[in-house]
């Protein structure tokens, strides 16, 4: 008599693919999913794959609404170090045509240093994404960033991003800039200094003199609550603390 005998292990490689899929584009069906692993290169018939599909009770998973952050922020308080939290926010003004543009404003709480000032017509929570991205190529990731809350802010893209990185996002409460004080201090310098004080004719300008203005707001400009220092020697003086701490323990 012949019995059936089962690989249990040859059904492996298809289960981890597919988790794969599924865990990245959580809103597709099977249809989906199949298509995907098929355009990734594999030859895995469509019964064989529906089978494993059953098996890992995927065609019973509930289409439920994705969680996004918590609105209940904590207490203000001063960063202790470099990252612990960001703060960022949006701003409008327009071009001497009449035509409004945006900027997208980036500043670590700790020693307050403008990371970025992202411009343009349009600034989706893609790009939002990609000036963070920008940011941690040169300094790393954030513990936590402070927002308000804008439609790109709460947006499933920037949740996804956070959530991928472990970045914790804390949102104020609506009507409350008090609690995202560190960047709305610096948007009104920014405002004061350069929006108000030119008359844009392209964006090209906009960003020309912003990028110079950054550079002097974070190595020339000496800031009270740093004690008189500018945001980059404030960081280069705390770093150097640290390393004596460090080197006589």
């Amino acid at each position: 008599m012949y019995h059936y005998h089962q690989d249990i292990n040859k059904d492996d490689v298809v289960i981890s693919e597919m988790q794969d899929v599924v865990e990245r584009y959580p809103a597709y069906g099977f249809s989906k999913v199949f298509t995907k692993l098929r355009r990734a290169g594999h030859p895995w018939n469509h019964k064989r794959v529906y089978r494993v599909y059953c098996a890992l009770k995927l065609n019973l998973r509930r289409k439920g609404k994705k969680r996004l952050p918590s609105r209940y922020p904590e207490p203000l308080v001063v960063a202790g170090d470099m990252n612990q939290c960001w703060s960022i926010d949006f701003m409008s003004d327009s071009l001497f045509c009449g035509r409004r543009f945006r900027t997208f404003n980036v500043v670590d709480d700790y020693n307050r240093e403008a990371l970025a000032i992202e411009i343009d017509l349009s600034l989706p929570s893609a790009r939002v994404v990609r000036v963070l991205e920008r940011i941690v190529d040169w300094r790393g990731y954030p513990a936590k960033i402070r927002m308000d809350n804008g439609p790109e802010f709460i947006s499933v893209t920037l949740a996804d991003w956070a959530d991928e990185h472990a970045v914790q996002l804390e949102f104020i409460k609506p009507g409350k800039p008090t609690q995202n004080s560190y960047v709305d201090r610096f948007n009104r310098t920014y405002r004061t200094e350069i929006l108000n004080m030119y008359a844009f004719r392209r964006l090209s300008e906009v960003r020309e003199i912003t990028n110079r203005w950054i550079r002097e707001y974070n190595e020339e400009r000496p800031h009270d609550s740093l004690g008189d220092l500018t945001p980059r020697e404030y960081l280069t003086a705390n770093s150097n603390q640290e390393n004596s701490k460090s080197h006589w323990t």
